[in-house]
């Protein structure tokens, strides 16, 4: 008996679809990766600045902006709380970065989160962090010292009767999450 050497039409069909599914699935793991960052772009979904955009910022450098530094602790929170600069001179549009050091002086795990204020009030339209400590709750254990930095840009749009703004943080205990997460 002879075997049979010609492939059956209906296998080579199913075969040809196969092979353009998976070229179509392959093709479309690659385009979503754009289209990704595109809708995350539309949407201001995970709105990160980078470098590039940080280069392209215009800095006015007829004016300078002071900004100073504010540190609060609220509840009996058992820690010291201070920045390591009182205060910073720059110009609208510059990234600034300045540090603030914690230091949890119980002898037990204790959990904190900050919030800001600003002061004129108006300033917190201008005022983009990108990198902040008052973003999470922050765990620290006994004795533990963190130097936190915050990294901001203040934008050139800020009225121009505005030269000095204080941005104050206050840290309050959160109740029930002692000793949990860091």
């Amino acid at each position: 008996m002879v075997a049979n050497t010609r492939p059956d039409p209906d296998n080579l069909a199913t075969l040809r679809k196969l092979l353009v599914v998976a070229c179509v699935m392959f093709g479309f793991g690659f385009a979503l990766v754009p289209f990704y960052e595109k809708i995350c772009e539309v949407t201001g979904i995970n709105n990160l600045l980078k470098a590039d955009a940080i280069a392209n910022r215009q800095v006015d450098t007829a004016r300078w902006l002071t900004v100073e530094f504010d540190a609060n602790l609220r509840n009996e929170l058992p820690w010291t709380f201070a920045p390591m600069e009182k205060s910073v001179r720059f110009h609208p549009g510059e990234l600034v970065q300045v540090t603030f050091e914690v230091r949890n002086n119980a002898s037990r795990a204790v959990t904190g989160q900050a919030i800001p204020s600003y002061a004129p009030q108006l300033a917190r339209r201008y005022f983009k962090k990108l990198e902040c400590f008052c973003f999470t709750q922050q765990t620290f254990a006994p004795g533990e010292v963190k130097r936190m930095p915050v990294v901001f840009v203040i934008e050139k749009d800020l009225p121009q009767d505005v030269s000095t703004v204080t941005l104050s943080y206050t840290f309050f205990e959160v109740e029930g999450t002692t000793g949990k997460g860091s």
